[in-house]
Parts: structure tokens; sequence; C-alpha cells
């Protein structure tokens, strides 16, 4: 539509609306090696992932690693590869996300608001779908990055592209973030209610929370990521009502030379069942949806590392992923930041 009292040549004005763009971290468009790649490229180049001297680490990365790594990689995507649709799991899952959330959403709030979601490597981009949001007339975007703990590799580097692509547009829409869920109730118990549907009633010997892992070197420089682990796994262990000392916290996907966050999962399930614990269950509360981290990492190396010990029963309680309770609290953290705009 055109402004009240414009000339005849002024251009058309889409109606203000709101929009709810979550944010997940991204998949490569096939397991093939240049898709692989494509995305490794992408993903091994941020400064929040991989913090050394661009003149050290590209080197490195462009000579050796983008290399070796995309045909080990798109080995491990081709097992969990969801071949029906030609995409990655997360994708199909996050897609799903969207589209609950959407119908909930409109529900409540009709046409008035608009739900998408990016990725922050590969398709499809921030910068496609904010500019997409901003020509369907969204004025206002509220930004939902779909990681329960923040740290700066994963809420932060979303956060950085989202603002990258504001710089792009002309006539900017507000903006809001929102804050990481990880203690939130709703979230605590939905967390619960899947360790419950998976197990029913039984109590594993342990249950171990694994979370993707980072450097040692960012918690010591201030990033709050393993003390909202750590709290995640606390209040998880309350609202079950199970003793002290069944749930550990450890983590994963260790990435490099330096010493990350410890204990590594792949090393604790093993010592676990070296001590004589042979049945466990794992949960990962750090992912909003299954993924090659859970998939294949959890359900091939750490499982495997578990059983060649001695372990014996190997439990893999999946992502929140589409499940209505998880919804629900994007919802509820939907309806939180929301605040004065609707």
């Amino acid at each position: 539509m055109k402004p009240a009292h414009a000339p005849a040549d002024h251009p058309a004005i889409p109606a203000a609306r709101i929009g709810i763009l979550i944010a997940n971290l991204g998949t490569p468009e096939g397991y093939d090696y240049w898709s692989m790649r494509r995305y490794l490229n992408e993903f091994l180049s941020d400064r929040r992932v991989i913090d050394l001297p661009r003149w050290k680490w590209q080197p490195l990365l462009q000579t050796i690693i983008l290399t070796k790594r995309p045909f080990t990689s798109g080995a491990n995507y081709r097992l969990i590869w969801n071949e029906e649709k030609g995409e990655s799991p997360l994708m199909t899952i996050t897609r799903d996300q969207t589209e609950a959330l959407r119908a909930r959403a409109h529900a409540e709030w009709g046409e008035a608001v608009m739900v998408e979601f990016c990725m922050r490597y590969g398709k499809p981009s921030t910068e496609e779908v904010l500019d997409r949001m901003v020509k369907a007339g969204c004025r206002r975007i509220l930004f939902l990055p779909l990681y329960p703990q923040y740290a700066g590799a994963t809420s932060a580097t979303a956060n950085d592209q989202l603002f990258r692509a504001l710089m792009a547009q002309t006539w900017q829409p507000s903006v809001r973030t929102c804050d990481p869920y990880f203690d939130r109730p709703d979230y605590i118990a939905a967390l619960a209610g899947s360790v419950r549907r998976t197990l029913g009633d039984r109590v594993p010997g342990k249950l171990v929370a694994s979370y993707h892992g980072m450097p040692k070197r960012y918690l010591m420089q201030g990033d709050p990521y393993h003390c909202q682990c750590q709290k995640t796994s606390r209040l998880l262990q309350e609202a079950l009502g199970w003793p002290d000392g069944i749930i550990d916290t450890t983590f994963q996907s260790v990435f490099g030379r330096e010493e990350w966050l410890r204990p590594y999962t792949v090393e604790h399930v093993a010592e676990l069942a070296q001590a004589g614990q042979t049945d466990i269950a794992v949960i990962s509360p750090a992912f909003a949806s299954d993924c090659i981290e859970t998939l294949e990492e959890i359900n091939g190396e750490i499982r495997e590392s578990f059983e060649h010990a001695g372990g014996r029963d190997f439990t893999y309680i999946p992502c929140l992923n589409d499940d209505p309770a998880h919804v629900e609290v994007m919802l509820n953290v939907i309806r939180d930041n929301l605040g004065g705009w609707i």
C-alpha cells in the first residue's frame, strides 16, 4: 500500500508486521566434498569459533584441514542424511520446529506476526531471511538463537550475523535478541519429560548430560557457557527427583590440541564402563535439535567408546526437537520478549 497523501510515484510500503526469527547452527547442502568444504570453510573461518590470528589459521585451514576433513565429515553426514527430503536432519527438524511455532503464533496473534528460521552457516542464510522479512513489512524483529546456554561461539556469533545483515538494510527494523533459556522452569520441565518419556520408570546407573565443548580458555576469558551447563544439569536432577551424583556433566566435540572443557564425554563413558557402570543414558541439553553431534557422534563414536570398554546398556535420549513442550518453551520465551510490541 502507499502512504496517505503520498504522490502517485511513491513506492508501495507493506503493512507493518512483527517478525520472529529463530536461528540454528547450520548444515551443509549435501555430503559431497564441495558442499562439505563450503560449509566447513564458513564455519571454521568464524573468529568466534576459531579465534587464532588469520595469518596463522587460514593457511592451515585452506591447505590441510579443508583438503581432508570434508571427506570424513561427509561420510558421517551420509550416515544420518534424510535421503527422502535431500537434507540433513537438522534442517528437517528446524523446519518442523518453525512450522509448529508459526501455527501457535498465528493462532495467538494472527497474520500480524511472521515466523521464519535462518542458519548461521549455510542456507537459508540470516541475510536472505532478514531481507525477506523486511520486504514483507517486519518493522520489529525478535531474534531467538536456538541455544539454551549462551556461548560466544553459538549465541554471540548468531547475533553478530544478524547485526551484519542489518547493515545492508536501507530501512532497518527495530531488533531484540533473546536471553538464553538454560534455567527456565518450563525448559527444565521439558527436559525432564523427555527423560521420563524415553526411560519410563527406569533410573540408569548414570545419566550423562553431554554438552558441546569449547576451549577451557574461553571460560577463563569470561564466557558463561560452562556455568550455565552445570546449572542446567543440576536443575534437571532436581526436577527428576534423582539422588545427587547420578547426573554427570561432560563435553563433546573436542577439536584441536589445546585443552577443552572437561571431562570429555568420549573418555568419560569409557571410564564409567571400566569402573563397572554398564547402564547409562546420554542426553544433550545444549542442542535444541538433533544433528550430526547427537545422531552420529553420540550414537556412534560415544556409544562405541562405552561398549568397547565393557558397557552394556546405552540409551540416547533425543533432543527436544519439535516436541510440543519444547515449542511451548520457545513460545513462552517469545511472549516474554514481545512486551510492549504486541
